[in-house]
C-alpha cells in the first residue's frame, strides 16, 4: 500500500495519500463528500469549495445520483458536471464516485440494482456529471432480489463499455461483501474495490464484521457521518445550529458521553471534530473519511485531522467514553 505526503499549491500543504485499497489507484486520506451541495450550499460556493479541495490536495470526490433534496435529485451531480466543465484539468485531477440505488422517478425500474437499472442510471449520471467514465460506480445499499450474476453482468459490461473503472458498495455487511467478491472471482472480475459506511465514535457496529471483511478481501473502507452528523463536532452547546431531529436526540440522550468528550478534547488542546476525525483516520482498514463542509471555513478545518496523532491513553479514554462491541466478531461477544 502506497502512503505519501505530497506539498499541494500554494498552501504549502502536504496533503496524506494511500491506495484505495487493493488497488493501484491512489487518493487523498480525505474524500470530499457532495451531498450539501445544491439543498445547503449554493452552485458558486460548492465550485469554490472544489477549487479549495484541489489546492489542498484533496483528489477523490464523492456523490450520488439521488443527491440534491430540496433542489431536486440529481442536482448535486449536475453542479459537479458544470464544474468539471470549467476545464482546467478538473476532471483528471478528480477521482470520481458516485452511488446508484435510491428512486430517481416513481415509476418501476427507476430505483435498485437490476442491470437495467445499473445501465439507465450510468448513463444518467455520466450525462450530469458531463464526463465519459466514473472512476468508482458505488452500489448505495444492497438489494437482495437482484442474483450476483446479474449484478456483476451489468457492471462488466459498463468496464467493457470504458464507462466506469472500479466498483464498490455502501451499507453492505460483511456477509454481503463476501458473497459479492466470491460470485465476482468465478466470474475472473476484479469485484468489490471499497466499501462506503457509517463509522465514528458513537457508531462502531462495523468492527464487528463489516472491518474484517474489507480487511481480509482488500477493500478500502470509506466511512461516512464520521462526526455522527455534527454530534462530534463540537455543537452540543449551539442546539441551534443542529437541525437533524435525529442528531439531537442522540445530544439529548447521551449527553454525558458528549460532555466527557468535550472535557477530553479540552485537556488534549484539540478541537472535538478533529479528535473524531484524527480517531477514525487511525484505523488501518481506512482509505478515506468522508467530510461534506458546507462552507470554505469547515473545509480548511478539517485539515488539522491529518496532522494529529492521538496518543494510547487518549484513544483509551476515547474508547471508555464511547465503547466499541468489543473488536471482531465472534470474539466480541462469545470465546
Amino acid at each position: 500500500m502506497l502512503h505519501g505526503r505530497y506539498p499541494c499549491s500554494t498552501f504549502l500543504l502536504f496533503m496524506e495519500y494511500t491506495n484505495l485499497g487493493r488497488t493501484g489507484l491512489v487518493v487523498s486520506r480525505f474524500c470530499l463528500g457532495t451531498m450539501n451541495f445544491g439543498p445547503f450550499t449554493t452552485e458558486q460556493d460548492a465550485f469554490r469549495i472544489m477549487d479549495r479541495a484541489l489546492e489542498l490536495g484533496i483528489n477523490f470526490f464523492d456523490t450520488a445520483n439521488v443527491y440534491g433534496q430540496s433542489a431536486g435529485k440529481g442536482a448535486t451531480e449536475t453542479i459537479l458536471g458544470r464544474w468539471f466543465a470549467q476545464g482546467d484539468g478538473r476532471r483528471e485531477k478528480v477521482v470520481l464516485a458516485t452511488k446508484l440505488y435510491g428512486e430517481m422517478e416513481s415509476w418501476p425500474n427507476n430505483a435498485k440494482i437490476s442491470a437495467l437499472q445499473i445501465r439507465r442510471a450510468c448513463e444518467a449520471s455520466l450525462k450530469r456529471l458531463q464526463t465519459d467514465y466514473l472512476d468508482l460506480y458505488q452500489m448505495h445499499h444492497i438489494w437482495r432480489k437482484a442474483p450476483w450474476e446479474e449484478t456483476w453482468q451489468a457492471f462488466e459490461q459498463l468496464y467493457r463499455d470504458g464507462k466506469i473503472i472500479y466498483v464498490g458498495s455502501s451499507n453492505f455487511a460483511g456477509w454481503h461483501i463476501a458473497k459479492a467478491n466470491e460470485a465476482a472471482k468465478r466470474r475472473n472480475f476484479l469485484g468489490l474495490v471499497s466499501e462506503q459506511s457509517i463509522y465514528s465514535l458513537v457508531n462502531r457496529n462495523i468492527e464487528l464484521e463489516v472491518i474484517p471483511a474489507c480487511e481480509d478481501y482488500g477493500l478500502g473502507l470509506i466511512p461516512w457521518s464520521p462526526l455522527a452528523g455534527g454530534a462530534l463536532a463540537g455543537l452540543k452547546r449551539e442546539g441551534e445550529r443542529v437541525k437533524n431531529p435525529r442528531i439531537q436526540e442522540r445530544l439529548k440522550r447521551d449527553r454525558d458521553k458528549f460532555d466527557a468528550f468535550e472535557q477530553l478534547c479540552k485537556q488534549v488542546g484539540e478541537a472535538p471534530a478533529d479528535v473524531a476525525l484524527a480517531w477514525v483516520l487511525k484505523n488501518p482498514v481506512v482509505t478515506a473519511p468522508i467530510i461534506g463542509p458546507r462552507t470554505l471555513e469547515q473545509l480548511d478545518g478539517s485539515m488539522r485531522a491529518l496532522e494529529l496523532k492521538l496518543e494510547e491513553d487518549t484513544l483509551a479514554k476515547l474508547d471508555v467514553i464511547f465503547p466499541g462491541p468489543g473488536g471482531a466478531a465472534p470474539e466480541a461477544y462469545a470465546w
